[in-house]
């Protein structure tokens, strides 16, 4: 009998991590797929060993969080406000390519129209996760690259909560157009009050204490995990609140030490949360979802690129560097699991369109983080050339 379940668990997620990811660097395959294949091997479809990855999940979810208040700690506002403007015109281009290719597809395989449209939403936006944590450091922080996807993602998350909020509202009658306008209503406010904590609470308690490591590691987790949960009270997302949180510290002498201290902690949580993402599909449904899923997945992987790279060529960008943007972008979203799962428990859509998209999102999580590592400079690079931190 195990006395510790969660110990136990966490046991299996990191011993057998260790053992599939050296397993992964002797193939040259990248670590997140041992992580996610993981999943699936101990989760409650495979040998059951791990019967509850939503708990998993859930403590997943915490390194998003981390991960978007790292970033806002170390951007620019000024450059990232620049960014939004000029890529405002591309999220939204490419978006309703996504969204018309997707509802084609979804149409092409045999869903009803209200299926096919949930499909084409789910299909606009790219992973945060996938998307940034291949990114090395200095790109992410000092290069204009990492301005341009931070801007897209933002928006997409955006465009993302809009979507939640219409299948969210459908079957309870809630008019979603109010709330979205509350929505926008309230982000700025949101903003104001993190820049006015920031500047007149946070930072002089961080000048005056500076010396006391600990208790600057201890409030700026407070603070990080305090404004996620504030924004997911207003109706945004946790990861938005975490980012504006790291913003509103960004000027601070210390913030790179806290980046730093953070990147650990980071990492810890989202071993768990693709390891979650394999747990929780349901391997039950692979052989009647397998084909449809492959051929959505195939699609997305080669539109979402070329869609990219020709609409930020379009406005500026040099063609290497919208290529490379637009390969980094091209996989789905953990939205677009999320979309698939509230849908599902919504009675939106059926269980084959539900786990069709699931799979299908899984499928370009591992297709595009592959590709990504063997041809780009990444964190977690096969070779001495492309690796960089």
């Amino acid at each position: 009998m195990i006395d510790e379940p969660i110990i136990f668990t966490v046991f299996l997620v990191f011993t057998g991590a260790a053992v599939l990811a050296t397993l992964a660097l002797f193939a040259r395959q990248s670590l997140l797929i041992a992580y996610i294949a993981l999943g699936a091997l101990l989760g409650p479809w495979g040998l059951g060993l791990v019967e509850h990855p939503e708990t998993v999940a859930e403590i997943g979810n915490i390194g998003i969080i981390f991960l978007l208040f790292l970033l806002g700690l170390n951007l620019d506002p000024q450059d990232l406000l620049r960014s939004l403007r000029r890529t405002t015109i591309v999220t939204l281009g490419s978006s309703l390519a996504f969204a018309a290719a997707g509802m084609g597809i979804g149409l092409a395989i045999g869903f009803t129209l209200v299926e096919a449209l949930l499909v084409g939403g789910a299909m606009t936006f790219s992973s945060t996760i996938i998307g940034l944590k291949l990114l090395p450091t200095t790109v992410l922080h000092h290069q204009r690259m990492g301005r341009v996807i931070i801007s897209v993602l933002l928006l997409q998350d955006l465009l993302a909560i809009a979507l939640l909020l219409v299948i969210g509202g459908a079957p309870n009658g809630d008019n979603p157009w109010i709330q979205m306008a509350f929505v926008l209503f309230k982000l700025p406010l949101l903003i104001l009050f993190a820049m006015a904590c920031a500047h007149y609470l946070l930072l002089p308690l961080i000048q005056r204490f500076d010396t006391f490591r600990e208790y600057v590691f201890l409030l700026v987790i407070g603070w990080c995990v305090g404004m996620a949960e504030l924004s997911f009270w207003l109706g945004l997302s946790r990861e938005i609140g975490a980012f504006i949180a790291g913003i509103s510290l960004a000027s601070s002498p210390i913030a790179f030490y806290i980046a730093e201290s953070l990147r650990p902690v980071r990492d810890f949580f989202l071993v768990l949360f693709f390891f979650s993402l394999g747990a929780r599909f349901n391997l039950g449904m692979v052989e009647d979802v397998l084909l449809p899923a492959m051929l959505m997945a195939g699609a997305m992987l080669l539109i979402k690129p070329w869609i990219f790279r020709l609409l930020l060529t379009l406005t500026g960008e040099p063609p290497t560097r919208a290529g490379e943007i637009g390969h980094r972008l091209g996989q789905l979203s953990e939205f677009s699991l999320l979309i698939a799962a509230l849908a599902l428990s919504k009675g939106v859509i059926g269980e084959l369109a539900s786990y069709t998209l699931q799979l299908a999102t899984i499928l370009t999580f591992l297709v595009s983080s592959y590709l990504v590592v063997r041809r780009y400079p990444t964190p977690i690079a096969l070779t001495d050339e492309l690796r960089r931190d």
